[in-house]
This record gives C-alpha cells, sequence and structure tokens, in this order.
C-alpha cells in the first residue's frame, strides 16, 4: 500500500503547505492529470463543494485532476477509477457514517489495496485504523459501528498533544489515551503531533516530520519513536 497520514492539514504556512513535499512523494509515480477523488464527508459546517474546491486549490500544482466524491454520479464508478484516494478531516463520525451508509467503505478499502495512493488528514488518518475509537471528534452522530478501513493494524490519535492548561480540571490526552489502552490491552496507538505524518509504503512505516511520536499500549509507559522508520507490535 502507498499511504501519507497527515495530523492536520492547515499550518502557519497554509493549507496542505507544509506536506506538500510528502504528498508529491507519494504521486511521483504518477502522470500528470492523474485521477484523484476528495472524500469532503468529514466536514460538517463546511459544505461539501467548498471543501473540495479548497482542497483542490491547494493541490493544483501537483497536476492531480482532483473531484469530489459527493458530486460523482457512480462513487463506486469513481472510486475504481482513482488512482488517489484524498480523505479529508473534520467529524471522523460523520465520515464513516457517510461511507457506511453509502456502502463506500469495502471499495476505499479495496482501491487502496490494489494500490491506488492514499492521502488523509486528521478524521482520514482516523478513517484508516481499526476503527475510530481513538479520534478526538465529539459522537455528533452515530456511524453504524466503530469498525473502520483497517489499512494499518493500529490506532492513530491525531493533533497528539498532552498539554494542560493552566486551570483545566479535564483529562489530558495520554489519560484518555490509558483510558482506551486500559480496556484495549493488546492494541498499539501511535499518539501523531501537529506537523507529523505517517509514511506507509507496503509493509514499512515511517515516521515523517521534526516531532517524536509516543506509542501506546497497555498499561506501560508509552515508548516514544523518532523520526524515521518505526515498527508498530503486531
Amino acid at each position: 500500500m502507498n499511504l501519507l497520514l497527515l495530523s492536520n492539514s492547515s499550518s502557519d504556512a497554509g493549507y496542505l503547505v507544509h506536506a506538500m513535499p510528502d504528498i508529491r512523494e507519494l504521486i511521483e509515480s504518477l502522470p500528470q492529470g492523474a485521477r484523484a477523488v476528495f472524500v469532503p464527508y468529514a466536514g460538517v459546517t463546511r459544505n461539501w463543494d467548498d471543501y473540495t474546491a479548497l482542497v483542490a486549490s491547494a493541490l493544483a500544482d501537483t497536476g492531480l485532476d482532483i473531484q469530489g466524491l459527493h458530486r460523482a454520479q457512480d462513487p463506486v464508478a469513481a472510486l475504481e477509477a482513482a488512482a488517489v484516494i484524498i480523505v479529508g478531516g473534520g467529524n471522523t463520525f460523520n465520515l464513516l457514517g457517510q461511507l457506511r451508509r453509502q456502502g463506500l467503505l469495502e471499495a476505499v478499502a479495496r482501491r487502496v489495496r490494489e494500490g491506488a495512493a492514499y492521502l488523509g488528514w486528521s478524521a482520514g488518518s482516523n478513517l484508516t485504523c481499526p476503527t475510530i475509537c481513538t479520534t478526538n471528534d465529539m459522537p455528533i452522530t452515530d456511524p453504524q459501528g466503530f469498525d473502520a478501513l483497517g489499512l494499518v493494524s493500529f490506532q492513530i490519535n491525531p493533533h497528539y498533544t498532552n498539554a494542560h492548561p493552566p486551570g483545566h480540571r479535564g483529562e489530558t490526552r495520554a489519560q484518555r489515551l490509558a483510558e482506551f489502552c486500559t480496556l484495549n490491552p493488546a492494541m498499539p496507538v501511535l499518539g501523531l503531533p501537529e506537523g507529523a505524518a505517517l509514511r506507509v509504503r507496503g509493509d514499512n512505516i515511517a515516521l515523517v516530520g521534526p516531532h517524536d511520536a509516543p506509542l501506546f499500549l497497555g498499561t506501560g509507559e508509552p515508548r516514544v519513536f523518532r523520526p524515521g522508520p518505526v515498527e508498530i507490535p503486531a
């Protein structure tokens, strides 16, 4: 498989600007004008047409021919014809629910396993996991199950930070992930900080970007990965 999983899309540099070198590497073998499908379903307060236009503008220099999946007359055929599947961030529950209700989860997973490149950020990165149970989002809609694409064998927590503002009495992110790991002791969870990404090439996984990333597993202390190749316990 050929995946680039970003923690975030926006930065001080602009929309997807910080990730452009890695995006270009993801699609470097594709011809000019290669077909790409953008899945905007994580957008809730953001209009899907506007979301698609934003992504198409940000990626205009890549030469990809980007179509919003919501505008396809035959979404399955659009996915089958796509050389790149792009899944944006927003609310992961809405993203998963829309894909499940339309019967598109299997089509996305199949195309990626067949070789279509996959670019996702935030909710789009969550979607590649076995479940969406380590998303940061509120469950604003019932996705009719938490099982996701299962393209990677571990969970991801995008936008990872363990910051604890003064006066805040709620749990830190590490505490929340510890709750998940207590009830799911065999499932690893990688905290993906802002500006970081995972690059998946077949069975090889690398942490991309300037930041370290903690791996939570069971009740032990998190293991910290530095940028470069990572090995996630099976």
